[in-house]
């Protein structure tokens, strides 16, 4: 460092260029990277939209079973005041609390349904592009 009492930088004669050039750095192919999170992006959008329309389905579904419920309830406590024995007002009653069991179940089970179809249209779209997207990477990586 210090010839006849002079200092002398180390890196003065280091070439750099020379050093940074013996490095194989990656070429990003930065059209690629955004044509790729523009399909992710599309994709994500896709299902939010599947997943709203499913919920404004499964609610419009719920609003109209609500709906059929205080009229089936409206009509048998009119069959009930109308029976002219308490024996067929408890039988009204009986038939209608299995009616209602029956249709309660049923609801159940079509909401379920409703549900697990949005989630599959939802779900299958991701599905669709992170497999798109493993190909693009697995290309990606070939080229190199």
């Amino acid at each position: 460092m210090y010839a006849n009492g002079t200092f002398k930088n180390p890196f003065t004669d280091f070439d750099f260029s020379k050093f940074a050039g013996e490095f194989k750095f990656p070429m990003v192919n930065v059209e690629s990277i955004v044509e790729s999170n523009r399909k992710t992006f599309a994709a994500f959008t896709t299902a939010s939209t599947s997943t709203v329309e499913a919920l404004k389905t499964i609610a419009q579904r719920q609003g109209d079973m609500i709906r059929a419920a205080f009229e089936d309830f409206s009509k048998h406590g009119s069959e009930v005041l109308a029976a002219a024995t308490v024996e067929e007002k408890t039988a009204k009653q009986i038939d209608f609390a299995k009616k209602s069991y029956d249709v309660a179940l049923a609801n159940a089970r079509e909401i379920g349904e409703l549900y697990t179809k949005g989630q599959t249209e939802a779900f299958g779209v991701i599905n669709e592009r992170i497999a798109e997207l493993t190909d693009e990477v697995k290309a990606a990586i070939a080229k190199k």
